[in-house]
This record gives C-alpha cells, sequence and structure tokens, in this order.
C-alpha cells in the first residue's frame, strides 16, 4: 500500500513538473516572439524613414545674390515672381524680319540653341532672323517652377515673347523634349503664333489618342531601364527622384549619358554638337536634378490634359505654318508613332530625314532647311 502511494505521488509529482517546465518554455516563447516582433517594427519604421528621405529631393540650389549661383546671362520677372533666363542670337531685334522663340530639349540649357548655332551666320544675317533661346524653369539660370504644368510653360514663353518686345506674333522653335512642349504652344497660345517646328519631339507613349498596339510596339523597343523610368514617371512620378538617384538598377538612359541611345550619324555628330560645352556643361543640372530632368520626365510622360492629335489647325487660311522634322533611325523618339501622329494632323508638314538620328540639327546644312522651310515655305 505504501509503494502504491509512492508510485501516485512520484506521478502528481511528474505532471506538475512537465506544466512547470511547459510553462516556462511558453513564457520563454512569448518573451524572444515579443523581441523580435518589436525588432521587426523598429525595422520597418526605419525603412519607412529611409525610403521617405530617399524619395524626397532635396530643395534646388539658389540662383542669383547674395549667396546663390552666379547669373551670367539677363533675366525677365514674371507674373508669379520666378525669374526667366535668355539669351539672344542673330540679328538685333529692332531690325529683325523673323523673331524666333528656341525651346531647349531635355537635360539641357539656353546655350544649345541649335538653330542658332548650326545654322550658317549668311542665312541668319540675309534674312534677318533673331532668335532667343531661354532656360526653362529649373534649369541652367531660371528659376525653378515647383507648380509647372503643359499650360504654365506656354504663359511663361508668351510673357517672355512680351516683356522682350517680340510682337503680337513670333515663331517657336523646339527640339526633342523642347519639340514635345510645343504641343502646348500650339493648344494655349496658338494666337501669338506665326509659325512653329517640332525637331524630333518626343512622344508620350501615354497619348489616349495612340493606338495601344502601335504605342506599346514601339515602347517595346526602348531600353528595358528606360522603360521602367518611364513607368515610373507616368504611374509613379512621387518616386521619379529616388528611381533616377538610386544604386540598385540602372537608370534612363539619357540622364546617365549612355551612347547607347545615339544612331550611326548621331556618333559622327558627337565631336560637333559637344564643342565648346567645357564650363557649360554643370549649368544644365546646377540647382539640382529634380526641379530639371525628373520634373520634365514627371510632365512629359505623366498624364495629358489635352492630346496632340486633337489640336486644331492654327492656320486654317494658311498665314503661318507647323513642321515636324524627324530622322527615320533615331533611337530615342520611335519614328512610327511621329508618323502616325503627324498623319492624324493633315495641317501638318511632315519631313522624314533617310538615315538621321536624334541629333540631326547639327548636320551640315539641316537648320538652314528647318528656318527656311518655317519661314519661307521652302522644302
Amino acid at each position: 500500500m505504501a509503494a502504491e502511494v509512492k508510485k501516485k505521488i512520484s506521478a502528481a509529482s511528474a505532471r506538475s513538473h512537465t506544466r512547470k517546465s511547459k510553462s516556462k518554455s511558453d513564457s520563454n516563447s512569448t518573451f524572444f516572439s515579443g523581441i523580435f516582433m518589436k525588432f521587426l517594427l523598429v525595422f520597418f519604421t526605419g525603412f519607412l524613414a529611409w525610403a521617405y528621405q530617399a524619395a524626397c529631393p532635396p530643395a534646388p540650389k539658389k540662383v542669383g545674390p547674395p549667396d546663390g549661383l552666379p547669373i551670367t546671362t539677363p533675366r525677365i520677372k514674371l507674373r508669379d515672381g520666378r525669374y526667366l533666363s535668355y539669351k539672344e542670337y542673330g540679328v538685333p531685334k529692332e531690325s529683325a524680319k523673323y523673331k524666333v522663340i528656341y525651346v531647349h530639349g531635355f537635360d539641357s540649357v539656353k546655350h544649345y540653341a541649335v538653330i542658332a548655332t548650326s545654322a550658317s551666320p549668311a542665312l541668319i544675317e540675309d534674312l534677318g532672323i533673331y532668335i532667343v533661346s531661354f532656360d526653362r524653369p529649373g534649369y541652367g539660370e531660371s528659376d525653378p517652377d515647383p507648380k509647372r504644368t503643359l499650360k504654365s510653360l506656354a504663359l511663361d514663353t508668351e510673357e517672355l515673347a512680351d516683356q522682350l518686345g517680340l510682337g503680337s506674333k513670333f515663331y517657336v522653335v523646339g527640339f526633342s523634349m523642347g519639340g514635345q512642349i510645343v504641343w502646348s504652344y500650339l493648344k494655349y497660345i496658338p494666337h501669338r503664333l506665326a509659325g512653329a517646328a517640332l525637331i524630333a519631339p518626343v512622344v508620350n507613349y501615354w497619348w489616349p489618342k495612340l493606338p495601344s498596339n502601335l504605342s506599346q510596339q514601339a515602347f517595346s523597343k526602348q531600353f528595358l531601364q528606360d522603360q521602367w523610368s518611364l513607368r515610373v514617371a507616368h504611374y509613379s512620378p512621387s518616386l521619379t527622384y529616388w528611381w533616377n538617384t538610386q544604386k540598385w538598377f540602372p537608370i534612363l538612359t539619357v540622364i546617365a549619358h549612355s551612347p547607347d541611345i545615339l544612331s550611326r550619324q548621331d556618333k559622327d555628330l558627337v565631336p560637333i554638337f559637344t564643342a565648346g560645352r567645357a564650363g557649360i556643361e554643370e549649368q544644365v543640372r546646377h540647382q539640382g536634378e529634380y526641379e530639371s530632368v525628373h520634373r520634365d520626365l514627371n510632365i512629359g510622360f505623366g498624364s495629358w490634359e489635352f492630346d496632340p492629335t486633337e489640336i486644331e489647325n492654327p492656320f486654317p487660311e494658311n498665314e503661318g505654318s507647323v513642321h515636324i522634322w524627324m530622322g527615320d533611325e533615331d533611337i530615342m523618339v520611335p519614328v512610327t508613332l511621329q508618323r502616325y501622329i503627324a498623319q492624324q494632323l493633315p495641317w501638318i508638314n511632315y519631313h522624314e530625314l533617310t538615315g538621321a538620328g536624334h541629333m540631326f540639327p547639327y548636320a551640315d546644312g539641316n537648320s538652314d532647311a528647318i528656318l527656311k522651310a518655317l519661314l519661307l515655305g521652302q522644302s
């Protein structure tokens, strides 16, 4: 009997010991689980803080006195207090027969006014051509415009013309992304235009009237890193700065200055379009990348409030003309989409150059041809 009681006590003791061990194990598990969750929370919070900081661009550098970047060319003060920097070429505007405003392209400045620097001086003198080129907001010495829209730049340009006294009408010529911007002039200030030339204008793959199959086919031929960069600009513009400054993935080829985007002709023209850029190149983005190249991407490839193929003819009485110039070997801008746009707008004078790339205006004689077609109607 005593032995039996002893066995029962031993069994009860064992069960008690097991419960205590299990309780202690559960307590330890809960303790470590709590520490792990806190670690995850701290890590995730830190990651979000890092991501937010990485996605937020730094404030742009100021231009002008007392402690800003130097001013080397004249500037006008715009309606909202911003300053727009410009540079004049050609004959004096007081004696000019033709007054032209040049709109520079992506990652560029007023000094790279190809129609002014590549056209023959004799042609400019004989025809009496005055050309003014300006730094678009955030580039060079022009103040950034955090509220920039397609319409606001058209109004900036109109104000530049008025303050310089260019008269009721003037010509506009835009190259690359500057050419794309000319669409907004045709939309918002057509009454101020005497004529327009769009040289290799950038195409937005998300313009709603572009056939989806044609647009997708052209988009798929772009470099993979460019496809992703443009998707970010279109769908998540707040991440454009982060995407094009991070080191994990390749960024937009144009921002990276990759030679892969140059056609055969472009490579031959490199010595010409890079000549004299020493000391100027640093001015392009010296206020910061976000308000220059990144904002360009967000606007150029964002959702537009109009479609270029729906723009009405600004010169129904043939009192002026609009021209698109395009190279059929352009790697940056798909010629197939340019052809489609020109077909939808029968009032457009479309010029396609065989064997030409994106930088064809720098080739001998091409800037002369562009000016003659625009100003004189010569093909």
